[in-house]
């Protein structure tokens, strides 16, 4: 089958290749897929990548075969996957936990961006037990998981701070939710209850400073490269919670969670680029620079 492979002699380190079929396991569906996402965290951004390997967390398609022990969909069901790898090919072999069925009202490129992003997203804000009236700041409010926390959170009854690296990144937030899209901590206007943090370095030293007595923070992912400053005592002056995640396993539930609420028209996939996956190292490369806001899909031809 074709699969888009490591390949660090090409722009992006994405190329398309031939590797074998997978072969499902007993308890695993084979779905023939028709479109992918991209995340920041995925893409093979150094030598450390293996060549020749098959990336791929977020995929969409219709299950081909049924999985062997009976449990999960049938052949023909329309499903959106969630999985650490292989999810970058024609044909993906999926746990019957890791995929939930589309709603027709949605397509497989909006379906193809929610799973690693939504997900990461949805269990970041209940891990911290946000609740109506707190105060939530979301860094890296622009991205994948940062427009589906800015929307989740105002669901929940949140005041959202949106953080972004510039105006035009900030566009479009506030109408997903955010009560305020902020490019700089100085224009804080108080303490925030819960912090969700997708960049790291300076920006979430400085936020820890601002947090209200007992608050919670969640990292999440650190795309700014550079070491965070904390200062002694820090976090126990402020009697702070800070916790770490990587969302992932057992994700079916939220997937059918959050497809529904797309297909009630209660989420925003935000789908900023969809191209074909002939251009995934193009489109991966955009990704990394910062061109993009919210996801990237690539279409299976």
């Amino acid at each position: 089958m074709r699969a888009l492979v490591v390949d660090h002699s090409v722009p992006g380190r994405l190329a398309l290749g031939e590797v074998p079929d997978p072969v499902p396991g007993p308890d695993e569906v084979l779905v023939k897929i028709s479109a992918i996402s991209l995340n920041y965290g995925e893409l093979p951004k150094s030598d450390d990548a293996a060549e020749g390997t098959v990336p791929g967390w977020d995929a969409a398609g219709v299950v081909e075969r049924a999985a062997a022990s009976g449990r999960g969909p049938k052949p023909g069901d329309r499903v959106i996957t969630f999985g650490w790898d292989a999810g970058w090919a024609e044909l993906r072999a999926v746990p019957v936990g890791e995929l939930a069925v589309l709603p027709d009202a949605v397509d497989f490129a909006t379906a193809a961006a929610l799973p690693v992003a939504g997900v990461t997203a949805l269990r970041a804000l209940r891990r911290a037990g946000v609740r109506p009236g707190q105060r939530v700041a979301i860094t890296g409010a622009s991205g994948g998981v940062g427009r589906f926390a800015v929307q989740l959170a105002h669901q929940a009854g949140a005041e959202v701070y949106a953080f972004v690296g510039s105006p035009a990144r900030g566009a479009g937030l506030a109408a997903l939710g955010a009560d305020h899209v902020l490019t700089d901590t100085a224009t804080l206007d108080g303490e925030v209850d819960v912090l969700l943090d997708n960049v790291g370095g300076a920006l979430l030293g400085e936020l820890l400073g601002r947090m209200a007595p007992g608050g919670t923070v969640i990292s999440i992912g650190a795309t700014s490269g550079e070491p965070t400053p904390v200062q002694p005592y820090q976090l126990v002056a402020g009697q702070l919670k800070l916790i770490g995640i990587q969302a992932g396993g057992d994700a079916g539930a939220d997937l059918a969670h959050l497809v529904r609420l797309v297909a009630e028209g209660r989420l925003e996939s935000s789908v900023d680029r969809v191209a074909d996956w002939s251009q995934a190292g193009e489109t991966a490369l955009a990704l990394v620079n910062r061109e993009i806001r919210g996801k990237a899909v690539l279409t299976l031809t």
